[in-house]
């Protein structure tokens, strides 16, 4: 028979009966407890916290910008990346989003939040001090400004004493404000505005309400949650920032929904995205502002704002980043960038690969890739964004030697190889490489000196040497402007007739014979000057510079800015084997472009602080003074209009082709062995100078020319920089200039007949084979093309 048991009332009854005294006891031990600490605070801390100076006068280290003309960043510098926001101008649901998961009562409590702390004291005495807080904003910016983040009694004492006081002097959004612009959120970034640039490249009222959710979720811990480095856990954090705004009604439900759903599209790695690629311009901007400010450069503020304008700089580098890999393709493939060995464990060889990769330095649009496996028609590749990609077709064209099998161990394409892959507009993908060729490019404004475009190289992340300002090179066939302007002085024509025959100099090649050649090898008889500049010819210059003294035309170079140090004084002078940067041929071809007056070419226009004062500025003349007079305006006027028919029939014609426009001028060069190739040259007002050639001079090939490396660069560049400028008219006649032999030349040196022809009483039989054991090559015996140095010419930024 069963039994039926009675239930314990008084049991239980009993139960409640200790139970109840025990909570109040408990209730009453935590509320002494609590008194205890707030009496110690006001009688113990308060008196002793810091000062709030860093908070009532808040200076934020504010890193230094550098922007284009036209207000584009191209620049930053500094151990911390952050903006300074006005609370006002921080959108609303970007501040709800950080309260909804930091501080939710925030603008209702006095510093401290007692309902959050009295579950957080629950926390801690059932796990241990540390094991749950409940920290305010206002403790937050407390820690921040004043303590560390050791979990200890005595520091959370001083926290809250701090925020106390910070409470008592500032107003809720004042310290709001403080909190999103000093909070440290990843990535080198610190405050909300700085983060959204680096983690999205936006602004803040730019990101969606699930950018703004990723961005709230990392003050708690901006390692665990930082979307670059642990994509998974910024997720789930994300998520549980969007719960607490939809359970606060911060947003509707389908506000909630398209947020979760939404694809983040976040800058993998954490790179600083500017408008234009202008990392040359940004890094002379750098030297000379910290030149002038040292560290204060970094935290103040300061802006720079340079002379680059935007739409000529993206063509600029576009210009040459295209023209230089289309010389590299027709010079082959070279093989692989390196090799790696290819793990037979999955995950070790996913590993393995993401290491390899990622010491590879980025090249837009050249992404790195490791080669899994490779067969005459395809090869699959992984790329650095672990993509896996198959290669086939016209995309292995390129690399075709490699695929061979009696291709040289460097060329093979193997599994392992390290390689360079991209892809174009259609979405197919190729393999390319990355250019072993350097480039230059600068141009100015003629007038002003104040450079409109700047690329040092072909990427500044693999090489910081500007060749623009550092890189001294052999000017080749660009410096004969030079020696014929110097003859115009001296009372020639372009229309003199002069010989271009074969020439022996005996004694100038260190006692022997020295033999100049034309660059084709043939020779035209009686030409005037103007047809020999045109043409480029070699043999007719080193007649010119005879005729006219080595002495006197190296004084006369000097009037353009180049360095006579680094100038022969022999007969090699006419064929360029001095020694010249890029910037110093814009400055010296500007000469001819504005009618005779030396500019001196400047990057910064101005400096402000942080305050939008300026500090420092570059005010350029509204006109040319007498003072910067260098060149009789008749031999501008007359040099100008020889460089114009290079372009227009000579070795420059592809310019004027291309551009359909006859008001442009310049000069190719070339140098011995084509170790360098230039064009130099003017049009609207603009001075440009392109230059190609290998740091370790060698040849850059046979068939190659400036007008095959350089002139391209210069066009494509040209085209955008003219596209809104009418072609300008013929340059009135200078007084003092009349024609004579159909041509121009300085009224007192008319009817002057020892100056209408040179060497002509020497010619030769044009058409008899050269003297046996003459010399191949341009010019002989020049002096060795001069290694880049670490050089950069003084009083070039302001």
């Amino acid at each position: 028979m069963a039994t039926t048991r009675k239930p314990a009332k008084p049991r239980a009854r009993r139960q409640r009966g200790f139970l109840i005294p025990a909570l109040a006891a408990l209730a009453a031990v935590v509320i002494l407890f609590i008194a205890g600490i707030a009496g110690y605070i006001v009688l113990r801390v308060l008196p002793n916290v810091p000062a709030l100076d860093a908070v009532t006068d808040y200076r934020p280290k504010i890193p230094l910008r550098v922007y284009t003309a036209d207000n584009v960043l191209i620049g930053e510098f500094g151990e911390e990346h952050r903006d300074f926001v006005p609370i006002k101008k921080i959108p609303d649901l970007m501040k709800k989003s950080l309260l909804a998961i930091e501080d939710a009562r925030f603008y209702e409590h006095g510093a401290i939040d007692w309902k959050r702390a009295m579950g957080a004291v629950g926390s801690n005495l059932r796990g241990g001090f540390g094991s749950g807080g409940a920290s305010t904003i206002t403790m937050q910016v407390a820690r921040n400004f004043f303590l560390s983040r050791e979990k200890r009694l005595t520091r959370k004492i001083n926290e809250v004493a701090l925020a106390y006081k910070i409470e008592a002097a500032l107003s809720k959004d004042e310290i709001l404000e403080l909190y999103m612009n000093q909070i440290y959120l990843g990535q080198r970034a610190y405050g909300f505005s700085s983060a959204a640039r680096i983690y999205f490249n936006k602004t803040l009222d730019q990101l969606s309400v699930a950018e703004m959710a990723m961005l709230a979720g990392l003050p708690q811990n901006p390692a665990r949650h930082n979307p670059v480095a642990n994509p998974k856990r910024a997720r789930e954090r994300q998520h549980a920032v969007l719960g607490r705004m939809r359970a606060l009604n911060y947003i509707t439900e389908e506000q909630y929904q398209k947020a979760l759903a939404e694809p983040l599209r976040v800058n993998t790695r954490g790179a600083q995205e500017f408008g234009t690629h202008a990392e040359y311009v940004a890094e002379l901007a750098r030297q000379a502002v910290y030149n002038q400010y040292k560290e204060d450069a970094y935290t103040k503020g300061i802006k720079v704002y340079t002379t680059i304008l935007k739409a000529e700089q993206d063509a600029a580098y576009a210009s040459v980043r295209r023209n230089v890999q289309t010389y590299d393709q027709r010079h082959g493939w070279r093989g692989p960038e390196d090799r790696m060995e290819l793990p037979a464990d999955p995950t070790e060889r996913e590993d393995a690969i993401n290491e390899a990769l990622g010491k590879r330095p980025v090249s837009d649009g050249l992404i790195p890739a490791v080669v899994l496996s490779a067969t005459s028609k395809t090869v699959r590749v992984e790329t650095v964004d672990g993509d896996t990609v198959d290669l086939t077709g016209a995309g292995l064209k390129f690399a075709q030697a490699g695929l061979s099998s009696s291709a040289k161990e460097k060329m093979r394409l193997t599994p392992g190889a390290i390689i360079r892959v991209a892809k174009d507009a259609k979405g197919d993908w190729s393999v390319t490489q990355v250019p072993a060729v350097a480039a230059a490019f600068v141009a100015i404004d003629a007038d002003t000196g104040a450079y409109h475009a700047l690329v040092g190289g072909f990427d500044y992340n693999f090489q910081k040497f500007n060749h623009v300002t550092q890189a001294w090179r052999q000017p080749g066939s660009g410096m004969k402007s030079f020696i014929y302007s110097a003859a115009i002085d001296k009372g020639y024509s372009p229309g003199t007739r002069i010989l271009d025959a074969p020439l022996d100099m005996p004694g100038e090649d260190a006692g022997k014979t020295w033999s100049p050649q034309n660059d084709d090898g043939k020779y035209d008889g009686p030409i005037t000057l103007r047809r020999a500049l045109a043409e480029s010819k070699n043999v007719p210059s080193v007649r010119l510079l005879r005729a006219i003294t080595v002495p006197y035309a190296h004084e006369f170079i000097g009037k353009f800015g180049f360095d006579l140090a680094r100038q022969p004084q022999n007969y090699t002078l006419a064929l360029g084997t001095g020694a010249v940067t890029p910037l110093q041929m814009a400055g010296a071809y500007a000469v001819f472009a504005n009618g005779g007056y030396r500019v001196q070419p400047y990057l910064i226009a101005r400096i402000e602080d942080a305050d939008g004062k300026v500090i420092a500025e570059t005010k350029p003349t509204a006109e040319h003074t007498d003072e910067q007079r260098v060149l009789d305006p008749r031999n501008a006027f007359i040099t100008d209009s020889m460089l114009r028919d290079v372009t227009r029939y000579g070795t420059g014609a592809a310019a004027t082709k291309a551009l359909g426009r006859t008001d442009i001028a310049g000069k190719t060069g070339t140098t011995s062995d084509a170790m360098d190739g230039w064009f130099s040259g003017y049009g609207g007002n603009v001075v440009a100078v392109a230059w190609m050639g290998y740091d370790d001079p060698k040849s850059l090939g046979g068939k190659e020319f400036g007008a095959t490396v350089a002139l391209p660069i210069w066009i494509d560049y040209m085209r955008v920089a003219l596209a809104k400028k009418p072609p300008q008219e013929e340059r009135p006649q200078p007084e003092g200039v009349v024609r004579e032999n159909d041509d121009w030349v300085y009224a007192e040196f008319a009817e002057t007949p020892t100056l209408n022809a040179i060497d002509l009483d020497q010619a030769p039989d044009p058409n008899a084979p050269p003297a046996e054991g003459t010399p191949p090559g341009t010019p002989g015996q020049p002096q060795p093309s001069p290694q880049p140095q670490q050089q950069q010419p003084s009083n070039t930024l302001f």
